[in-house]
């Protein structure tokens, strides 16, 4: 599942990079050829729509992705550029097509190919309850935090639309005990969605993300820790560095201590930051 592969690795590389400033146009173009290689044929997506169980959802709601449909290997369970282990066909489906798209409007924004999916994805979302409705249900709820990461790349200009997905995150977020992975993601959505919607999420935020920055650390123990781990570290400087006042991080690596292994970002002002 090369596309899979290509589309995890160069999200998580992105992530780190602080965008794809430093991307050069020839990697651009080998990861947006891969992506593109990937996409699904009409009868493979009629095979998987036949085969997909439906929800009761009313007519008309397009459920699961239409463009780029997931292949399974080996038993192997994929997971999300976070580690995450989705249980449904629901989010797993949506976030492979999802985050393979969001990376397309990203890495080549003016192909005409890549218009063309990103328009057949946005049509496809807004028949869906996790794309365009209330919906804290399983994980409906994740999925809608992939559509609004997508959309922060694919439709930065539908404000509303933007914005609702925060909503349906922010009023069912504390509707059970959720993983870790859920607050992450948003944070990560945060770092990356037009700050004329992110700034006042942003400042409500910015203490526990730097909590994490200014007084704890990350492990480094297992291949999960040294692969997830930086990603994090570096998602809540993207995300931090937003703010006029820590504007000075947005270029700052994670580093790994002598002292004790762990992961830490260095937040210490640069000398014209520093009080008189």
């Amino acid at each position: 599942m090369q596309a899979y592969e290509t589309m995890i690795e160069t999200d998580r590389a992105l992530i780190k990079a602080g965008g794809p400033q430093k991307m050069t146009e020839a990697r651009k173009q080998q990861v947006a050829g891969i992506l593109l290689s990937a996409q699904s044929t009409g009868d493979q997506v009629q095979r998987y729509s036949a085969g997909v169980r439906r929800t009761s959802q009313g007519k008309g709601a397009r459920l699961y992705p239409e463009c780029f449909i997931p292949s399974y290997h080996e038993g192997k369970k994929r997971k999300t550029l976070l580690n995450q282990t989705p249980k449904t066909q629901i989010f797993f489906a949506n976030m492979y097509e999802l985050e393979l798209v969001r990376l397309l409007c990203l890495l080549a924004p003016e192909d005409q190919k890549v218009m063309a999916l990103r328009d057949s994805v946005l049509g496809r979302l807004k028949t869906t309850c996790f794309g365009s409705q209330d919906d804290g249900v399983g994980e409906c709820f994740d999925t809608s935090l992939v559509v609004l990461r997508f959309l922060g790349t694919a439709a930065p200009g539908e404000t509303g639309w933007i914005q609702s997905r925060m909503e349906n995150y922010l009023r069912h977020k504390d509707d059970r005990k959720r993983p870790w992975f859920s607050q992450w993601y948003y944070w990560l959505c945060l770092s990356e969605i037009p700050l004329s919607i992110a700034g006042p999420e942003l400042e409500q935020n910015l203490p526990p993300m730097l909590h994490w920055l200014c007084n704890r650390s990350f492990v480094m123990h297992s291949e999960q820790d040294r692969t997830v781990h930086p990603v994090c570290a570096c998602l809540l400087r993207n995300a931090v560095a937003r703010c006029p006042e820590y504007a000075y991080i947005k270029d700052r690596k994670p580093y790994i201590s002598k002292k004790d292994g762990r992961l830490y970002m260095d937040m210490q002002a640069e000398p014209s930051q520093s009080p008189a």
